[in-house]
């Protein structure tokens, strides 16, 4: 019997016979003898060639019934294609018909965003939409493998908390038993910072909520974030860590996800080119240079996407924007010790214009400090006395940042609306399907 593999494996079994079992991407007549289809199975696609001749009536006539995204099983013999290098095609010998397809919605004509949306159970099944989720895939784990690497531990935080992380207003609110109200996590941060006393270096990464009314493209209502902290790390250092991480994940993308991103039409260049040192200015630095482009912006102001994609617009790497007004931050970062009205934070804004990718900072270590901050936040020490007492037993210098993983897929890839960074996006007009 011919060996069952999978389309990415082709190049290994030239001139045997193999079986392939996936679905019918495309299928076009060449003459009355004579079919193409093209077959995907997930790994990738091939040209499956239909000779009558070669493969009888019977099977012949199979091939002939066959519909966009039928699926079916194909037994035929890996051969080099004839015009393509280092590319393949299956001489069909067999051929099983699992499901024929009848009158699939999503055709080869142009199709409108609601409806490719509505559909999107479908879309995935696209070539781009294919290629998303593979460098998705390894975007994912390169950020595992290298804060395990880097001596993190996984640290799993609760998605369901008894408070905000940052307020109230952006969450979602859910009823708990009898114990009242619960919110769907914005973070995980808090939580983390908990772990790493006992682990020194921590992350977590799941799904987190945000009930923000916006719909611009780069914001989704549930997506996934990664977070990390770590005892011991200053400002400096923190930023550190996210370059080698972010820089490691562009070296993953290259590596393993080619052939997604040629399918993307993405511009390979500008990924190189972002792998390496980046820019490092400061807050102040950002409000003049951006005044110097003619934008209307002002110390105390918060960046939108406009300001992101002038910051960038000269920069092939990303750039590090620190030490923020602390009154335009969370209640959380600690201040410059040189300057109390500083927060030592920083954002990263990537290149080519996708916005912001990290935000982070080191956090207010002290117990004095950090309660003074939350009376004058008019933050609740009775919700947050846990947090506190992080600061009462053995508290250190500490740091942490998050990565928002679609708005990092989206710049990886190259697309500009995260709702395809994610299988199935949550949008504030959008939860179908």
């Amino acid at each position: 019997m011919a060996k069952k593999i999978f389309v990415k494996d082709l190049s290994k079994y030239v001139g045997k016979e193999v079986t392939l079992q996936g679905w019918v991407r495309n299928y076009r007549k060449s003459s009355s003898k004579l079919r193409f289809v093209i077959f995907r199975d997930g790994t990738g696609e091939v040209q499956v060639v239909a000779w009558k001749p070669d493969l009888g009536e019977e099977n012949f006539e199979k091939v002939k019934t066959l519909t966009l995204e039928s699926s079916i099983i194909v037994t035929g013999i890996v051969k080099k294609h004839p015009n393509l290098e280092n590319q393949y095609e299956l001489q069909l010998t067999g051929i099983e018909i699992i499901h024929l397809s009848k009158d699939y919605p999503i055709g080869k004509k142009e199709h409108g965003v609601d409806f490719l949306l509505s559909n999107r159970h479908l879309w995935l099944r696209s070539s781009k939409q294919n290629a998303i989720m593979k460098i998705r895939h390894t975007v994912y784990f390169a950020i595992c493998e290298y804060l395990n690497k880097q001596g993190f531990f996984r640290f799993d935080s609760p998605i369901l908390t008894p408070n905000a992380c940052e307020g109230t207003t952006t969450l979602f609110e859910v009823p708990y038993f009898d114990q009242g109200k619960a919110y769907l996590s914005q973070s995980g941060q808090l939580y983390l910072e908990a772990g790493i006393m006992s682990l020194g270096r921590v992350y977590d990464f799941g799904p987190v909520f945000r009930a923000e009314k916006s719909k611009t493209r780069k914001h989704l209502t549930e997506f996934w974030m990664m977070d990390a902290e770590a005892a011991y790390v200053e400002h400096k250092e923190n930023m550190k860590i996210q370059e080698n991480l972010i820089r490691f994940v562009i070296k993953s993308v290259l590596k393993n996800n080619l052939t997604d991103l040629q399918t993307l039409e993405r511009d390979i260049e500008a990924l190189h080119k972002a792998d390496a040192p980046f820019k490092l200015i400061s807050y102040k630095e950002m409000i003049e240079i951006l005044q110097q482009k003619g934008i209307d912006i002002h110390f105390g102001d918060d960046m939108g996407a406009r300001e992101e994609e002038a910051l960038v617009e000269d920069s092939d790497v990303p750039i590090f924007v620190e030490k923020w007004p602390k009154h335009i931050k969370a209640f959380y970062m600690k201040e410059d010790p040189h300057d109390h009205e500083i927060s030592l934070g920083s954002d990263l804004i990537a290149p080519e214009g996708f916005g912001e990718i990290i935000g982070g900072s080191q956090r207010e270590d002290d117990y004095h400090i950090l309660k003074k901050r939350m009376q004058e936040d008019d933050i609740s020490l009775n919700d947050y006395q846990w947090y506190l007492d992080l600061r009462k037993y053995g508290s250190v210098p500490h740091s942490g940042f998050g990565v928002g993983l679609e708005r990092l897929i989206g710049w990886m890839s190259g697309v500009r609306h995260i709702r395809e960074a994610i299988p199935f996006p949550r949008m504030l007009y959008r939860i179908y399907p």
